[in-house]
């Protein structure tokens, strides 16, 4: 952790929460998009996003400035997450949320929604924490140490889920186009 975050998370721990705008700046872009790759949902994204920083804000007193701030906050959101399709779908597999889109909102821009539907294609054959780690690793770019964390796992775990997922992937990827170029 960067000497100004810790500075500015004590700071917030000895009561001046002025200074977790500071945090909020940081991450709010980060937590945000993790978020809304789960939801894929604008509206619900930018709540679920204003309740995972007041969240953290109010326990700022519990985090522990030996661990991972960016890997705190993310299981924060990650549970809020969880809990919000809890709450809307109790029938519903909690480990799929990342696939519970209200379709409603979804990115205007075509060749957007044609990536997302591509990716989601691959994805939605994944394990949850498979899925995670795909994701925070490729689009939040957190390190394998910050992912550990998060998920309360091994950072070898995660290495090791990481590869054989990818592997596993890139040999979907070639039979699908394999298959398309033939059957065209």
């Amino acid at each position: 952790m960067a000497l100004v975050e810790y500075q500015v998370i004590q700071a917030c721990q000895q009561g001046d929460l002025a200074q977790f705008g500071l945090l909020y700046d940081k991450y709010i872009k980060k937590i945000y998009d993790f978020i809304y790759f789960k939801t894929h949902h604008k509206e619900t994204a930018q709540d679920l996003t204003s309740i995972v920083f007041v969240k953290a804000m109010q326990k700022i007193n519990t985090f522990d400035n030996k661990s991972n701030f960016s890997a705190w906050l993310y299981r924060i959101a990650r549970n809020t997450v969880i809990d919000h399709f809890r709450v809307l779908k109790k029938d519903k597999n909690i480990d799929d949320i990342w696939d519970l889109a209200d379709n409603s909102d979804i990115a205007q821009d075509i060749d957007i929604k044609n990536k997302l539907a591509e990716v989601k294609k691959y994805l939605k054959n994944l394990k949850s924490d498979q899925r995670d780690i795909v994701i925070m690793r490729l689009w939040q770019n957190m390190s394998y140490a910050e992912i550990a964390q998060t998920l309360g796992k091994s950072e070898d775990s995660c290495k090791m889920s990481f590869s054989r997922t990818i592997k596993n992937l890139r040999g979907e990827f070639i039979l699908a186009m394999l298959v398309l170029f033939i059957t065209r």
